[in-house]
């Protein structure tokens, strides 16, 4: 018997005639996704940029039952007015003590030792936020 050779289905085991449309869809994938690493830059930069004050607290010492004391760094444009406020906290978590205090000094990093009055005995304390103006 003669081997007989059939054709084998047209594009079965190669290229499919969908090219075109999964290059469509690589391309729309890759824009899509450059686009999105786009706007996820462009939040993160907005965020950092629009922080015009900005703090941490350097050590914190509890210096009697009705006061506490925090050394406070704060970063801020020179000529940017603003506020934060810090928390005195008790060793439940309550709070016991909360103040805001004011920065205008023309200076872009301002160290400043601040003291809080508490209710009761405070064992930490915290920042709260820093706003920029009034």
């Amino acid at each position: 018997m003669a081997a007989v050779r059939e054709a084998l289905p047209e594009e079965r085991y190669g290229r499919s005639r969908d090219l075109r449309a999964d290059r469509k869809l690589k391309i729309i994938g890759a824009v899509l996704g450059v686009a999105f690493l786009g706007m996820i830059g462009w939040f993160g930069y907005s965020y950092v940029t629009g922080q015009d004050i900005s703090a941490e607290i350097i050590k914190s010492r509890i210096v009697s039952d009705t006061r506490a004391e925090a050394h406070l760094e704060v970063r801020k444009d020179r000529d940017a007015d603003g506020h934060c406020t810090l928390r005195a906290l008790s060793e439940d978590g309550a709070e016991v003590g909360r103040a805001d205090f004011r920065f205008e000094e023309p200076s872009g990093r301002i160290d400043e030792l601040v003291s809080l009055r508490t209710t009761s005995r405070a064992t930490a304390v915290e920042l709260v936020a820093c706003t920029a103006g009034a």
